[in-house]
């Protein structure tokens, strides 16, 4: 019998497709709207209190421990070693989340070992 590689589905990839596209564009919302913009930053500084200035300090403080690029690779490692669809959208909104907000480094590798696990066979359904 032949083996089955990992593969999602039409409808399954549309789905991730929408996910990666959301965390994506999110991403560089935050990036070169919130982070980048000196007067939004100044505004953040100064004690305005909105969503945008939370956003930013949230996600300054994960890129600055690399959680964005640790959780993507993380997350492919567990994807590389038994892929579930589950675990790949989530590796793979992570991966472009770090790719985007400064943990390029450890979520590129992420996203290269996502693309490595499409390779791998599913797991066999008992």
């Amino acid at each position: 019998m032949a083996s089955r590689l990992f593969l999602p589905t039409a409808r399954q990839t549309n789905w991730l497709l929408a996910a990666a596209f959301c965390a994506l564009g999110y991403a560089l919302y935050l990036r070169y709207l919130g982070i980048e913009q000196t007067p939004v930053g100044l505004a953040c500084d100064a004690g305005l209190n909105t969503w945008l200035c939370v956003s930013r300090k949230i996600a300054a403080a994960l890129f600055e421990r690399q959680v964005f690029g640790i959780v993507a690779l993380a997350l492919a490692a567990l994807n590389l070693l038994r892929p579930t669809l589950i675990i790949f959208g989530a590796g793979l909104v992570a991966s472009a989340l770090g790719l985007v907000l400064y943990n390029a480094g450890l979520s590129s590798l992420a996203a290269g070992l996502l693309m490595l696990s499409l390779a791998r066979r599913a797991p066999e359904v008992d």
